[in-house]
């Protein structure tokens, strides 16, 4: 399996138009770069490779992820359109989508325990979402939607009923058709010239395409994380969520069991 990141974003929403903060990726909590910490989660799951999309500040990523992983592990696009919307960075990966191999997508900017990444890859289903029932009101959580058992609707903007509607952290495994079909959608964006759409848009119409059972989910409800995009998110990051972290993570050093993959996806 190989991992995409995304992790050419200026952080407006964070910074502004303060340029001179450091990319979120290297956002540093408890003495670890978010970085440092996705590459340790990912090495120790046995993913092959990291493939990180650069725009902005890409150098001092770069260097980062090189001197915790080695040459061997990172491989890296440069998304020069890095302000426009985010279909253009997982576009400009689209040949590790074409690969014919697993692909694990993620986000570079969520802090989150180990066992969130775990769910997710060994997952019994091939394609495989997270579903966190804990879920603000509004549009600016990215929604996945359960109806009988299976997702039926993704996305920020979402229409239908649903049994169930969660948060999705920004991870997603893909088998590669599913992968292959991702890598089509952002084609077709681009082609269609709608370059400040999200990558979410390009993946809701591979969901919205494919059958009702085609991707399962993972509840990660009981697992700490925070999508760091606002101000408001780095200082819960550091007072709220990195503490249940380590918490989480000193009960299972102690002996304790970790929390059980409480999947209720279809089967």
């Amino acid at each position: 399996m190989k991992a995409i990141m995304l992790a050419a974003g200026v952080g407006r929403r964070l910074y502004g138009d303060d340029y001179d903060q450091p990319p979120k990726a290297l956002l540093n909590f408890g003495g670890k770069t978010l970085l440092s910490r996705h590459i340790e989660v990912l090495q120790d799951n046995g993913v092959d490779e990291l493939i990180l999309v650069l725009g902005h500040r890409k150098e001092e990523i770069l260097a980062e992820a090189v001197a915790i992983a080695g040459k061997n592990y990172i491989r890296w696009f440069h998304n020069p359109r890095y302000r426009g919307g985010a279909v253009l960075s997982l576009w400009t990966a689209r040949e590790v989508l074409r690969s014919g191999e697993d692909v694990l997508f993620m986000d570079a900017d969520v802090l989150y325990h180990p066992e969130l990444i775990g769910r997710l890859i060994h997952s019994a289903h091939q394609d495989c979402f997270l579903f966190d029932s804990d879920i603000e009101p509004g549009e600016e959580p990215v929604k996945l939607c359960i109806r009988d058992g299976v997702p039926v609707e993704f996305g920020k903007k979402i229409s239908g009923d649903f049994d169930a509607v969660g948060e999705w952290p920004g991870f997603l495994k893909m088998s590669p058709r599913i992968a292959e079909l991702v890598a089509d959608a952002c084609d077709a964006f681009v082609e269609e010239g709608r370059l400040e759409a999200t990558y979410e848009e390009a993946i809701r119409r591979v969901v919205l395409a494919e059958p009702d059972g085609a991707f399962g989910y993972e509840d990660i409800s009981d697992v700490p994380w925070i999508e760091i995009d606002f101000p408001a998110d780095l200082l819960r990051a550091e007072n709220h969520i990195l503490p249940r972290i380590n918490e989480m993570a000193a009960e299972t050093e102690d002996g304790a069991e970790s929390p059980a993959p409480s999947s209720i996806s279809a089967s």
